[in-house]
């Protein structure tokens, strides 16, 4: 067995190759080469803590495993991340616990993927106005990813604690970009693009204040309850998901499936536009919509990879177990 520690992460794989890895593992979802399990996401009843699994696997590529972790909401005054996870990998021909590989990075690699994914994808193309909703620990892998799609010119946020929003100006600037704080009418009305990943159980966008057309990535809500965005406005989107079984149980869509105004028949699949079998956004005046719920496969995906490399390179810590 091997071990991939967390530390060694960030020398093993690119946001570029965890990219890659998201993208080819949602086309074997749409194919039905690779499927996921039942989610567990529970309240422990302790540190205010959510803790859960996310497992599957991947016919095609032999990757067989889960994701344990959850969030920490207090570990930030802890000096550790609130996101912690752990990926475990097992052989599929015999079941043996194949690796242990650290899984906070790569789960913030992972979730940038899958928004970059989806602007790929569906985004306007002339798009120019990012708009941030959220400046936790994420949102600047979420920005890093998200401008390596299209020539944004300009980036805006806001966030429930404005004292925060310096991270996403550090890292508008890193980028090469100006950033500016605004309220959010402001940010329905000028982005072309928007990203929400909060960790929200109420609506912070609503519909009234999204009136241009746009694409939006709801990246936070993996839980029952949690709420990022308006009802309406997922009612009025053309919605796209990882998942659809996530996207209408825990995910952003299912406010407006459990009201009635969106219906399970009309989600799709983005693993449908990658393999070519769905056209994706038709219209410049379409508003779409992409529910990340955030899938076990997608850390598998970039797992294996990551192990693959390390094993390469010699990192990997080989172990009798």
């Amino acid at each position: 067995m091997y071990i991939v520690p967390e530390a060694a992460i960030g020398d093993l794989i690119t946001a570029e190759a965890s990219f890659e890895a998201v993208e080819s593992v949602f086309g074997a979802m749409s194919r039905g080469d690779a499927y996921n399990f039942p989610v567990i996401r529970e309240a422990i009843g302790h540190a205010d803590a959510l803790y859960g699994f996310k497992s599957g696997f991947d016919r095609a590529g032999l990757a067989l495993g889960l994701k344990s972790g959850g969030f920490w909401p207090g570990n930030m005054e802890k000096g550790l991340t609130n996101h912690q996870s752990t990926v475990f990998l097992f052989n599929a021909d015999t079941g043996q616990c194949k690796a242990v590989i650290g899984g906070n990075l790569l789960t913030a690699l992972r979730t940038a993927a899958a928004s970059a994914v989806s602007i790929k994808h569906l985004a306007p193309k002339d798009s120019k106005v990012l708009g941030m909703i959220g400046a936790g620990h994420q949102s600047a892998f979420q920005m890093k990813a998200a401008v390596q799609q299209r020539e944004f010119e300009k980036v805006i946020g806001w966030n429930y604690h404005p004292e925060m929003l310096s991270r996403l100006g550090d890292t508008a600037r890193e980028l090469g970009l100006p950033f500016e704080a605004v309220d959010l009418d402001r940010l329905g009305a000028e982005s072309d693009v928007i990203i929400s990943i909060t960790s929200s159980f109420d609506a912070i966008l609503k519909d009234a204040q999204v009136t241009r057309p746009m694409h939006i990535a709801c990246m936070g809500t993996d839980t029952k309850g949690k709420q990022e965005v308006e009802a309406a406005l997922v009612a009025r989107a053309t919605v796209f998901t990882d998942e659809i079984a996530q996207s209408i149980s825990l995910g952003e869509a299912q406010h407006a499936v459990a009201n009635g105004t969106k219906a399970e028949a009309d989600i799709v699949e983005i693993g449908k536009v990658i393999n070519g079998d769905h056209a994706g956004r038709t219209s410049d005046d379409e508003l779409t919509l992409f529910d990340g719920t955030g899938v076990g496969l997608q850390d598998l995906a970039v797992a294996d990879a990551v192990l693959n490399i390390a094993i390469e390179k010699g990192i990997a810590i080989e172990v009798d177990f």
